[in-house]
């Protein structure tokens, strides 16, 4: 699905990330989402490594990255644990500076790096998410009926590993189904490699570790930087089928968050890279082009 892409797997921040890196020109990291892989940019990478290097990473936790327990308050899958191993990995590879993308946890991850790392990113980009603190401050029966999952996943051990574990394809395909505009609008390459990856109760476990962290350290990390705002350029995508367009101002809510927003709704779901190739490269590429 990466035609061109050197895959290696990179030792950062103790740890080491599943890493696929292709292109040449100015760097550009790209940050999957729950329940995915960096396969999920498979339609979108290619294209964009005509003009940058294009780096694909499996966040911890995910795919064929390590997966170290989670620890005291799950804090080894804090967003800023997360968001330290891309740094490193952008380091290993030789990049001072980088633009970045991310969706869904991924955009989570994106948000936190740059809070932390402000002089180190260019350039970022956040598809279909409004703050992690913004959608646990907001919470009503509409965001939780969208949303279940994140209530779900946050469950005491074991019971989400459990359940999730006794039929994850089920699991998955339903997610696709609920989320986005369906499975048959992804590749059966890309499908069958999610459900690869979360055959493994180990992944099943770092992903619920993933969901915990956000609501538990994640918002005392957040609520510790209320205050700051991203200061480097932002762009802001999202599914105008999807929850985030429903339930939230998605341009309002990132623009209390950062100084330089830009942005639109596409006509689809949440998964924008594999629903909508087309228009999420040119969205990405003209904006990272600028």
């Amino acid at each position: 699905m990466f035609d061109g892409f050197e895959n290696r797997m990179i030792a950062a921040n103790g740890i080491d990330i599943r890493t696929a890196v292709g292109g040449s020109g100015p760097p550009l990291l790209l940050l999957h989402g729950y329940p995915q892989t960096h396969a999920m940019w498979h339609r979108v990478a290619v294209r964009l490594a005509q003009d940058f290097t294009v780096v694909c990473t499996d966040l911890r936790g995910y795919g064929d990255s390590a997966k170290p327990p989670g620890g005291d308050g799950h804090g080894a899958y804090a967003k800023r644990e997360m968001a330290r191993d891309q740094v490193e990995v952008m380091d290993e590879l030789g990049f001072e500076r980088f633009r970045v993308a991310g969706h869904d946890r991924g955009g989570r991850v994106t948000h936190r790096m740059v809070l932390d790392n402000p002089e180190r990113i260019e350039q970022a980009a956040v598809l279909d998410i409004v703050p992690t603190h913004t959608v646990f401050k907001t919470t009503d029966q509409a965001l939780a009926t969208a949303y279940f999952h994140w209530f779900f996943l946050i469950q005491r051990y074991d019971l989400p590993e459990r359940m999730i574990g006794a039929d994850p394809d089920y699991w998955l395909d339903r997610l696709f189904a609920r989320w986005g505009e369906g499975p048959q609008n992804m590749e059966a390459e890309a499908i069958a490699e999610y459900r690869r990856c979360f055959s493994d109760p180990a992944t099943i476990h770092a992903s619920c570790e993933d969901y915990r962290a956000a609501a538990g350290i994640d918002l005392e990390h957040d609520e510790a930087d209320s205050a700051k705002r991203l200061d480097c350029p932002l762009l802001v995508l999202w599914g105008l089928n999807g929850a985030m367009e429903r339930l939230y101002d998605v341009m309002g809510e990132w623009r209390k968050k950062a100084v330089d927003v830009s942005g639109q709704a596409l006509p689809c779901g949440h998964y924008l890279p594999e629903e909508l190739p087309d228009e999420t490269y040119e969205a990405l590429h003209g904006f990272f082009t600028k």
